[in-house]
C-alpha cells in the first residue's frame, strides 16, 4: 500500500514537470525565444503555447515594450577645446527577439556605448555657445548613428535626449559674465534708441509747428493784404464818389458863388497861420490881394471843369 502511494505521488510530480515543460503562456508584449536540442526553434509571442518535454526550452524573454535607458555623464570636448559634461536617456524598442537574442551578446550595453561614443563625436563638430542651441540636431544625429548599427541586433532606436550638458564652473562664470555684458548691451542699445526716437520726434514736432507757424503768418499776411487792399478801394471810391458830389454840386445854381466862398476862407485861414508861426514872413507882393487870389483860384477851377457837366452825372 505504501509503495503503491508512492508511486502515484512520482507520478503526479513527474505530470508537473511535464506540464510545465510542455504548456506555457507568454504575457502580452513579450515574447520568449525558444530552442530545441539546443537550437533556434522559434518565436513564441503572447498566447498559450506548447512545447515538446525535455526537447524544447525557453531560452531567453524579451520585452517588446519601448525601454528608456540612462545614458551616464561623460566628458566631451567641444570644436573650441572645452570640456563639457553630458548626460542623456535612451529610448529603444526590440523589434526582432531572435536579432536581439543570438546577434549581440547585450544590446543594452552595446547601445549605451555606442551613445556615449556617437554623443562625443557630435559634441566636438560644435563649439561651447552652440551646444545648447543644437540639442535637437544634436539627438536627431546620435538617433540617425544608432539605428545604422541597432537594425542589425532588431532593435529600434525611438529616439535620444540629451539631459544636461554642464560646463567647468570657471565657462560658467565666463558665459554668465558674457551674459550680464550682452543684458547691458542690449539695455543701451535700446536706451540709445529710445532716446533717438525721441530726438526725432521732438525734431519732427518742431518741423510741424515751424510749418504750421509760417502757413498761419503766410495767412495772416493774406488777410492783411486783402483788408488792406479792400480799405484803399474802398477810401478810393469814396473819394471819387466825393469828388462826383463836389463837381455836381458846383455845377448846380450859385454852387460857384459856394466855391468862391470856400476859397476866400481857406485862403485868410492858412495866411493867418502864416502869420502866427513866425515873426518874419517873405511873401509875394500881391499875396495880400485876397480878391485877387479868388480870381486867381477861380480862373483855375474854371480851366479844369470839364466842357460837358452832363458827363458827371
Amino acid at each position: 500500500m505504501t509503495g503503491s502511494l508512492t508511486v502515484a505521488i512520482i507520478l503526479a510530480f513527474l505530470v508537473i514537470v511535464v506540464l510545465s515543460k510542455t504548456a506555457i503562456v507568454v504575457p502580452q508584449q513579450s515574447a520568449f525565444v525558444v530552442e530545441r536540442l539546443g537550437k533556434y526553434s522559434g518565436t513564441l509571442n503572447a498566447g498559450f503555447h506548447i512545447l515538446i518535454p525535455f526537447m524544447d526550452v525557453v531560452r531567453y524573454k524579451t520585452s517588446l515594450k519601448e525601454d528608456a535607458i540612462d545614458i551616464p555623464e561623460q566628458i566631451c570636448i567641444t570644436s573650441d577645446n572645452v570640456q563639457v559634461g553630458v548626460d542623456g536617456v535612451l529610448y529603444l524598442r526590440v523589434l526582432n527577439p531572435e536579432r536581439a537574442c543570438y546577434g549581440i551578446a547585450d544590446y543594452l550595453f552595446a547601445i549605451s556605448q555606442l551613445a556615449q561614443t556617437t554623443l562625443r563625436s557630435e559634441i566636438g563638430k560644435i563649439e561651447l555657445d552652440r551646444t545648447f542651441e543644437e540639442r535637437t540636431n544634436i539627438n536627431t544625429s546620435v538617433v540617425s548613428e544608432l539605428d545604422k548599427a541597432t537594425e542589425s541586433w532588431g532593435v529600434k532606436v525611438m529616439r535620444y535626449e540629451i539631459k544636461n550638458i554642464t560646463p567647468p564652473k570657471d565657462i560658467l562664470a565666463a558665459m554668465e559674465k558674457q551674459m550680464r555684458a550682452e543684458r547691458e548691451k542690449r539695455a543701451i542699445i535700446l536706451n540709445s534708441e529710445g532716446v533717438r526716437d525721441a530726438a526725432v520726434n521732438t525734431a519732427e514736432g518742431d518741423k510741424q509747428q515751424a510749418i504750421k507757424a509760417s502757413e498761419g503768418r503766410k495767412q495772416q499776411q493774406i488777410n492783411e493784404a486783402e483788408g488792406q487792399a479792400a480799405a484803399i478801394l474802398t477810401v478810393a471810391e469814396a473819394t471819387a464818389e466825393g469828388i462826383r458830389k463836389i463837381a455836381q454840386s458846383i455845377q448846380a445854381p450859385g454852387g460857384f458863388e459856394a466855391v468862391q466862398l470856400r476859397v476866400a476862407e481857406q485862403y485868410i485861414t492858412q495866411f493867418g497861420n502864416i502869420a502866427s508861426q513866425t515873426n518874419t514872413v517873405v511873401l509875394p507882393a500881391n499875396l495880400s490881394d485876397v480878391g485877387a487870389m479868388i480870381t486867381l483860384a477861380m480862373n483855375v477851377i474854371k480851366s479844369g471843369r470839364a466842357p460837358a457837366p452832363a458827363s458827371l452825372v
